[in-house]
């Protein structure tokens, strides 16, 4: 995306940005001031999503809908992005033609398209999570970057598209980047592209508009909030996917701490107990007091917290829908 189009923050998956991107940053806060869960839940219709055994062949549904996965706290807080009077008819309003050719022809004329006969094994993760989970496979980009990131960009009902960032590529196994691509399609999937695309230029707008200034900050926090609850409904799509919650948990300690030269080091349970013990020390008074300030304004949930939310959800009994592949076999919930 144009560098024009751009708050001065980098897009970095370990530093929080307004850039008008859906990334896989792993830096943000536990979401506060949300109504009770229990309250929640009884609020949204469940269904149980089926994660097979690991290593098994991926489940493909063709009634698969967003609401089927979608975590409570994106339901709720879309519903509270949405009830913002004027949001949709301003943001829409900042966003024309010359965005989206600006977007476009960057992609084009910096990036290699993946395509059917262009890095073909991108494309065939791409196009089989896409069938999983029942969406339209998007353009596929792939740039040069040393940030490892992934993001994705939705206007107007133009075609989506997501750019993966070499050093990503370098990062991540295969299985684990069809996590990341499963990740970003989640976003398309529960049309997050298009309302994180207002929300962030709208922010923008509002900021260099004299007098508005206190709007624009009660925008961005709204705006953050949203974004940190979007971001555990996509890695539930990841889950959905590779069907391994130590795939997506592997992911995203990666992208905390990981290096090529690490990967044989690395242990997922290992950063899987370093999230329980993360909980255990921030449950205090204090430590709740201290996580939140210290979060406030990053725009992804930490990485602990996302990677606590994959392993309760992959164990979780709370959903009622079984899905079952083509043949009419039935799929058990993943226990790991």
């Amino acid at each position: 995306m144009a560098s024009s189009l751009l708050p001065p923050r980098p897009v970095s998956p370990l530093v929080p940005t307004r850039a008008v991107s859906l990334s896989l940053n792993t830096l943000g806060k536990k979401f506060t001031g949300s109504l009770p869960i229990n309250k929640i839940r009884n609020s949204i219709r469940y269904k149980r999503l089926e994660i097979r055994a690991v290593g098994a062949a991926p489940v493909v549904s063709s009634n698969l809908q967003a609401d089927d996965f979608r975590h409570p706290l994106d339901k709720q807080n879309t519903l509270l992005f949405r009830a913002i009077p004027g949001l949709d008819e301003l943001g829409k309003a900042l966003i024309g033609p010359v965005s989206e050719q600006i977007m476009l022809l960057q992609n084009i004329g910096t990036s290699i398209q993946v395509s059917e006969n262009q890095l073909t094994d991108l494309h065939q993760l791409l196009q089989e999570a896409a069938k999983i989970l029942n969406t339209e496979a998007p353009d596929l980009y792939v740039r040069q970057n040393p940030v490892p990131n992934a993001y994705t960009l939705a206007i107007n009902g133009k075609k989506p598209f997501i750019v993966v960032h070499t050093s990503l590529v370098e990062l991540l196994s295969k299985k684990e980047l069809q996590a990341v691509l499963a990740h970003e399609l989640g976003h398309l999937k529960c049309d997050h592209g298009v309302w994180l695309t207002f929300a962030n230029i709208l922010t923008l707008g509002a900021y260099s508009l004299p007098g508005l200034g206190f709007i624009a900050s009660f925008l961005e926090e709204q705006m953050y909030r949203w974004l940190r609850a979007a971001e555990l409904t996509c890695d539930r799509a990841a889950l959905l996917v590779v069907q391994d919650p130590k795939v997506v948990i592997s992911v995203l300690m990666k992208l905390a701490g990981g290096a090529p030269s690490l990967a044989d080091q690395l242990n997922v349970d290992a950063f899987l107990e370093q999230a329980r013990t993360y909980d255990k020390v921030s449950s205090s008074p204090i430590g709740w007091y201290i996580r939140n300030a210290q979060n406030r304004q990053l725009s992804h949930p930490l990485p602990v917290f996302r990677v606590r939310e994959s392993d309760e959800w992959s164990r979780s009994s709370d959903t009622s829908l079984s899905y079952a592949r083509p043949s009419g076999e039935k799929c058990s919930f993943l226990k790991s």
